[in-house]
């Protein structure tokens, strides 16, 4: 993979107490040939501590893709990067993924220490506080709101959702067209991976959905939301993990078929209240009607 090359991210680099910025560092001095390639693989979104992060899962995790050759695209290298991104959702933005997944990329981050990470609440905290909601004080009277997006927020992603929308449109035309026999899912994922991005997908059981009609509400099975970069793409019902995530995949690639895409803030009920949240609109939208939040990822005040 990288030659006579030794990772220096071992027991005794951590046993030293060394800092995973000062091991990479370390180890791209040593490796100046990695270094540039290495730092091709940034998102042009991430902040710098989220790519920082994300570089260091990297670069610990590579001797367990031994096929992986610098400078040359590979199937193990897509695969490390979705993880690398998948867990970068997870520490930054909250979204949460099949078991399986939660724990592979558990797995592969041990040892490396993210400062100072934002704190999410999971899914059974969320559901509390929307029970608990009646008792919480009314806003204007004491209530601190989550921020939500800033005013700039819909101009930054922008760009990243127009190159999305190009890549989208070119992979329906070698699929034959937006239908219901394509794997709708896969052509948003491969799409969205090849801007260097990953999808967040949020699982919430039907019934625990609050301000839901009472018949809706006993029904079973699960609901599933998209994001990409924060910002909101589709939600879909299904019996199971994978229906509900092929149905939300199918809303949001409806988007597509527009004449363009845009990012804007609207408002939206998340646990039982009104937030404001970024969305992905497409000209043909009649009303700004949309489904409960599953997930809101942005930091409190």
């Amino acid at each position: 993979m990288t030659g006579d090359v030794v990772l220096p991210f071992g027991k005794s680099a951590m046993a030293e107490g060394r800092r995973g910025d000062d091991v990479v560092s370390e180890f791209l001095q040593q490796n100046p040939h990695l270094a540039q390639w290495v730092e091709s693989l940034a998102g042009e979104s991430e902040t710098e501590k989220q790519w920082r992060a994300r570089r260091e899962f990297i670069l610990r995790n590579m001797e367990g893709f031994p096929t992986i050759q610098p400078g040359s695209p590979s199937p193990s290298l897509d695969r490390l990067i979705s993880l690398s991104m998948v867990w970068a959702n997870h520490i930054f933005l909250g979204c949460r993924y099949p078991q399986p997944v939660m724990d592979k990329i558990t797995e592969m981050a041990e040892g490396i220490a993210v400062q100072n990470a934002p704190t999410h609440k999971t899914r059974d905290e969320i559901m509390g506080m929307s029970k608990d909601a009646s008792k919480k004080p009314k806003p204007g009277v004491g209530y601190r709101a989550k921020t939500g997006p800033t005013l700039q927020a819909p101009k930054e992603h922008q760009p990243f959702f127009n190159r999305l929308y190009k890549a989208i449109a070119w992979k329906l035309v070698s699929a034959g067209g937006f239908g219901p026999n394509i794997d709708h899912f896969e052509i948003l994922r491969t799409c969205v991976e090849s801007a260097k991005a990953s999808l967040g997908c949020v699982f919430v059981p039907l019934k625990d959905i609050p301000d839901l009609p009472a018949g809706r509400a006993q029904q079973g099975g699960l609901v599933c939301e998209l994001r990409c970069q924060t910002v909101y793409l589709g939600t879909g019902y299904g019996r199971g993990e994978d229906s509900a995530r092929a149905m939300a995949a199918k809303e949001a690639l409806k988007l597509f078929q527009s004449r363009k895409v845009t990012v804007k803030i609207f408002r939206r009920k998340y646990s039982g209240r009104d937030v404001e949240d970024l969305v992905l609109h497409d000209d043909q939208m009649r009303n700004s009607s949309f489904p409960p939040a599953l997930s809101y990822p942005f930091d409190p005040e």
